[in-house]
């Protein structure tokens, strides 16, 4: 394949994809030539990994084995650590968090809030824990390390420390989305039940922009859900959703009087399979 090519990237993916149609999800995941073949059990991984390969025949693929590994209870995949259990921060990114010092420029800085945007979806309120990293790059060549951003950075590193684990929803269960609003920024974490206990799948969060700080409380738990809708897009089109809110959102987006923006948002969400619960029925 000529790598050369700006959208070789993007071919090379249609390619796979459709080669593992059948298998993308069910025991597999591809990412351009990052192929792992999954199971459930460890009796049905044979079978999973002749699957696979009756395909790589098919199509006459080859791979690379000394970039193969088989057999494994865990490994790292899409820079995280996956396992039966679910998915876990990857420690060596941890590792680095931890022994960062305070940083004082603004490069500093912007390397920290690279580092925690590829972990937010473990870090519950991300936008909120990480505003006065933000409000410090706002203030261009000039940055200032006070003391609101040393006791956010201490906070986060205490946080990441015990980051928690990340649960994989089971086929056809309902799933559950609790949502929160700040002055700042919306949040939202998708979690599902087992054995009585809700286990979190997924963190979202957005900073408010100007205008969006000007929409009523309503609007803004609105805001809240139709983000989480669109980031987590494959999980609302495979799961029924129940989302805990008191403040009347089903009410709200099914009047026909609503805002403009409020009745594009329910037709967006129609698509999906939500169910408004009140917090108090948990």
């Amino acid at each position: 394949m000529p790598f050369g090519l700006k959208n070789a990237g993007a071919t090379y993916q249609r390619l796979v994809n459709k080669m593992f149609a059948r298998q993308i999800g069910p025991n597999m995941e591809v990412y351009v030539d990052d192929m792992l073949t999954k199971s459930i059990t460890a009796d049905r991984h044979t079978d999973d990994l002749r699957e696979t390969f009756d395909v790589l025949v098919r199509y006459g693929m080859k791979l690379n084995p000394a970039k193969c590994v088989f057999g494994v209870p865990s490994g790292r995949f899409f820079g995280y650590q996956v396992h039966q259990k679910g998915i876990e921060v990857n420690p060596e990114k941890i590792q680095a968090l931890a022994k960062m010092v305070s940083p004082r420029t603004l490069k500093d800085v912007q390397r920290l809030t690279g580092c925690l945007v590829s972990l937010s979806r473990f870090i519950a309120k991300s936008t909120d824990r990480c505003l006065p990293f933000f409000k410090a790059l706002k203030k261009g060549k000039g940055v200032k390390w006070n003391e609101d951003c040393e006791r956010a950075f201490q906070a986060l590193k205490e946080y990441l420390g015990q980051a928690p684990l990340l649960s994989k929803p089971e086929m056809g269960e309902t799933l559950y989305m609790y949502l929160s609003v700040s002055e700042a920024a919306t949040s939202s974490v998708l979690v599902r039940q087992e054995e009585g206990i809700q286990k979190p799948i997924y963190y979202t969060s957005k900073a408010l922009l100007p205008a969006e700080n000007r929409y009523s409380p309503v609007e803004k738990m609105a805001l809240a859900l139709i983000t989480a809708a669109r980031k987590l897009r494959p999980y609302f089109q495979a799961h029924k959703i129940g989302v805990y809110t008191n403040c009347l959102l089903k009410l709200i987006l099914q009047k026909p009087e609503v805002s403009g923006r409020l009745t594009k948002w329910a037709i967006e969400l129609s698509e999906f399979d939500v169910e408004y619960l009140p917090k108090d029925s948990n």
